[in-house]
């Protein structure tokens, strides 16, 4: 998964986690009903183990859950609930065979996730999960330790007009004239609990099959059925160059990958099943900006590094990290090339020394490190294994570990001695340098980026003489005429734009490539006044207001907006249509831009600030709703809406979005104005819309 790190329990079989070998779990048939209004599970599950050694009791993770149906061998049992554990008390034999049912029923306080079904959009109720780490036993009596592997078949209950989306593949469902059919999905090999998951909703679905015959299912709203080419663009190519570059088949029936409301991060690789923020769904415009490949690739690299072979713990949490983001990286090279694979990694590599340099280097074995030190390091420390044993050895090792604990847990020794067999290579030093060391070896790094990379070897050649010599502008103009790399073009004109001459900035106006162009709207403009700046600059500048990228248009807009105050009406004439990425970033822009310039579309002024005000609502998505909380509070125009959906989203699932609105209204309750209007609303608001701003008004 991107961006997250997991955390671990353990599942205690007859005490605590000494005994978690005692217990085999093999089967799992699992039937769940959700109740959107209720917010609710009601379900059964019935597991099939065997006891390996003889025991007194047997644990399930089970939080906050009513049982009203407890059978061992069909029979009434014993047992305990604590909301944490569900324990079954009774003499297991060594070597039996027993059937658990449970019939239960549970509100998560997380993990399941109910959207839209409290609103008055019709169409967008979902619901979905997230389990990463512990949390499946939010909703399901299930398994926190990982190393408890189950085979799940998941049946699900909903209104026929739903779509069910589930691990493993779909079976014969109930008689869907019925109101609420079940939707059936069997699964043939075991997985960790963390990785089961579902998603409800509205959704249409675009079908492909890989070289190798797997099916691969793409979803989408029925309103996006222009965004499905951009989002899911070259998934068969990823599909099938993750599997011969891994060189291991891919070990499940079928791959599917659904977008959903409000997600707490980018993707979530459940095993084959991922759900991914609908953030991603894009149009053709803005897959300069924002595209599905990595994230797209990195879940599905997890298929085999996370699910096929699972971590032990936390101290190993790179073979799952690490391994996807390095997959995911060469995934990247193979469709957008070498130059963007080698570049992608410098800038990775000089994150990684900063932190370094601060004293906040860490180890890779570190069960508590960073995303950037799991995710990035950990593919760096990759990238140099493969350079360091050789390519055949490399391969051969990864086919060996995946192959030996395939549908098993691992560890990092474990890993590095297949490495070590398949290369005859002694490891030692390798793992200290890159594994145990909290220091980043940015000059190894650096020599093999210089040794692969022939643009990024001029760049550090030329850096070398600049330190030694001031170059003048002939010098950037005859480095920029060497090389015919995007990635080191755009580095000139971000990193020395200042330096630059006129004719050189002449030749990436005249560019057809929106990065360069790109380049040149985030780094010229606001360096100079309107009086002095060149008036072919001006308006080469204005003209990257029509290049196809979002990111440009909101840039460029913002930029000419507020330098030249007499064009500003054309400027936004010239964008008053454009909705930008998924979270509207030229609309939010836009709407705030003409609510302030005094005589543009006076008449219109209370539907712009209707407009830009409804995208604070929780119908949207948190990226759109930040951005509007943002905009209306610079324009100071908060009203007493506004404000009421900003307490709303101070208890937001999203811990990201729920932030934002904690820290905007920290700083509002410090203004008199605006504490008394909170106070007003609240008045208005129920007791847990309330909990948070409570605590501020309180402490005032």
């Amino acid at each position: 998964m991107l961006k997250y790190a997991i955390v671990f329990l353990f599942i205690y079989c007859a005490g605590f986690a000494q005994h978690q070998d005692k217990v085999d779990f093999i089967k799992a048939s699992v039937l769940i009903k959700p109740l959107p209004f209720q917010k609710a599970i009601e379900g059964e599950v019935k597991y099939d183990f065997i006891v390996l050694a003889e025991l007194d009791s047997v644990f399930l993770d089970a939080k906050n859950m009513d049982f009203n149906t407890v059978k061992l061998n069909h029979r009434k049992v014993k047992f305990s609930n604590d909301n944490k554990q569900l324990v079954i008390r009774k003499k297991f034999k060594k070597g039996e065979a027993y059937s658990l049912r449970l019939g239960y029923s549970c509100i998560p306080k997380q993990t399941v996730y109910f959207m839209g079904w409290d609103d008055t959009v019709d169409g967008n109720e979902q619901i979905w999960t997230q389990g990463q780490g512990k949390y499946t036993s939010y909703w399901l009596p299930s398994f926190d330790d990982m190393e408890e592997k189950v085979e799940f078949d998941l049946h699900i209950q909903t209104h026929k007009s739903n779509r069910v989306i589930a691990n493993g593949m779909s079976v014969n469902s109930t008689n869907k004239t019925v109101s609420s059919p079940i939707f059936s999905f069997d699964m043939q090999k075991p997985m960790s609990s963390y990785l089961l998951a579902f998603a409800i909703g509205k959704y249409n679905k675009e079908k492909l099959v890989s070289n190798s015959g797997i099916p691969i299912e793409n979803y989408y709203y029925p309103k996006d059925s222009l965004r499905v080419e951009p989002t899911y663009r070259y998934t068969k190519k990823i599909f099938d160059f993750l599997e011969t570059e891994i060189g291991f088949p891919y070990p499940w029936q079928n791959y599917k990958q659904v977008p959903v409301h409000d997600f707490l991060y980018a993707g979530m690789e459940n095993t084959s099943a991922t759900i991914f923020s609908d953030g991603f769904m894009i149009d053709s415009t803005a897959f300069v900006d924002k595209n599905y490949v990595n994230v797209n690739a990195h879940e599905l690299a997890h298929q085999w590094f996370g699910n096929l072979v699972t971590e032990k713990n936390g101290n190993h949490h790179w073979l799952h990290e690490g391994f996807a983001t390095y997959y995911a990286y060469l995934t990247e090279r193979k469709i957008f090339g070498t130059d963007h694979f080698y570049w992608k990694l410098y800038t990775t590599a000089q994150q990684l020394q900063d932190l370094s340099d601060s004293g906040e280097g860490e180890s890779l074995l570190n069960p508590k490190a960073s995303s950037l030190t799991f995710y990035e390091k950990g593919a760096w420390a990759l990238v140099m294994l493969r350079d360091f044993v050789g390519d055949i050895s490399f391969r051969k090792g990864i086919h060996q570990y995946l192959k030996t604990y395939q549908f098993k847990n691992a560890t990092v020794a474990q890993f590095f001695q297949e490495i070590e067999d398949a290369s005859g290579v002694d490891l030692s030093g390798f793992k200290t340098q890159w594994l145990e060391s909290t220091v980043f070896p940015i000059i190894e790094a650096k020599e093999l980026l210089k040794k692969q990379s022939p643009s990024l070897a001029l760049l550090f050649k030329m850096e070398g003489r600049f330190e030694a010599l001031q170059g003048d502008d002939l010098e950037y103009e005859r480095y920029w005429n060497t090389s015919n790399s995007i990635y080191f073009k755009q580095h000139l004109l971000e990193n020395y734009h200042r330096m630059l001459p006129t004719t050189l900035i002449q030749k990436a106006f005249a560019s057809e490539i929106i990065l360069i162009r790109q380049s040149l709207a985030m780094s010229l403009l606001g360096l100079s006044s309107p009086d002095t700046l060149n008036k072919e600059i001006k308006y080469n500048f204005e003209s990257l207001l029509t290049d196809k990228s979002y990111v440009t248009q909101e840039v460029v807009l913002v930029k000419l907006w507020s330098t030249f105050s007499t064009d500003r009406n054309g400027y936004l004439d010239q964008l008053k249509g454009v909705e930008g990425l998924p979270n509207k970033n030229v609309r939010l822009l836009w709407l705030t831009l003409a609510l302030v310039t005094p005589e543009y579309n006076v008449g219109q002024k209370n539907n712009f600030l209707k407009e830009l005000s409804d995208y604070t609502n929780e119908q949207y998505h948190p990226e759109i709703r930040q951005r509007a909380f943002q905009y209306l509070t610079d324009i100071n125009a908060l009203n007493d809406d506004v404000l009421k959906q900003l307490v709303h989203a101070t208890d937001h699932h999203s811990w990201q979005f729920r932030n934002f609105a904690r820290r905007l209204l920290d700083d509002l309750v410090k203004e008199e104005p605006f504490k008394s209007q909170l106070q007003r609303i609240a008045k208005e608001l129920n007791y847990d819309d309330l909990r948070y701003l409570n605590t501020k008004l309180n402490l005032e």
